[in-house]
């Protein structure tokens, strides 16, 4: 493992990755935690500009170009950045249900499956878990 082809990467692509790796641990620890707490919120708020953090960057990353230079994991980026501000305010006006099907769907999509394809062979991120 070494995190030199990612460190060696165009700068939106480390900021993205780092972003991503944050949120993915930050949310593990926000569904492990109790809910309703003043430190729920707090890291509810990281979390959501570490996720609009990660949905924007991906607008600076072209490694496949299906579209232009557009992939469909843009889609999932637009997604996003339409899902988080729809999230906080439905935790905001107390739709709680809907509020951790929506943060649960959107750490499942936009960082767990989106982050296994980055695992695919010939990606950044393969080279830095599995090497070159």
């Amino acid at each position: 493992m070494s995190l030199a082809p990612l460190l060696d990467a165009a700068p939106a692509i480390p900021l993205h990755a780092f972003a991503a790796m944050a949120a993915f641990v930050l949310g593990i620890v926000q569904f492990a935690a109790p809910k309703g707490t003043l430190p729920h919120r707090t890291l509810g708020w990281i979390w959501v500009a570490l996720m609009a953090v990660v949905a924007l960057s991906s607008f600076w990353i072209h490694q496949i170009r299906l579209v232009g230079p557009f992939s469909p994991i843009h889609l999932l980026s637009i997604f996003t950045l339409v899902m988080l501000p729809l999230a906080v305010w439905r935790a905001r006006t107390h739709r709680v249900v809907a509020h951790r099907w929506t943060m649960i769907f959107l750490f499942t999509g936009a960082l767990v499956v989106a982050g296994l394809f980055t695992l695919v062979p010939g990606r950044i991120m393969c080279r830095v878990i599995f090497g070159a």
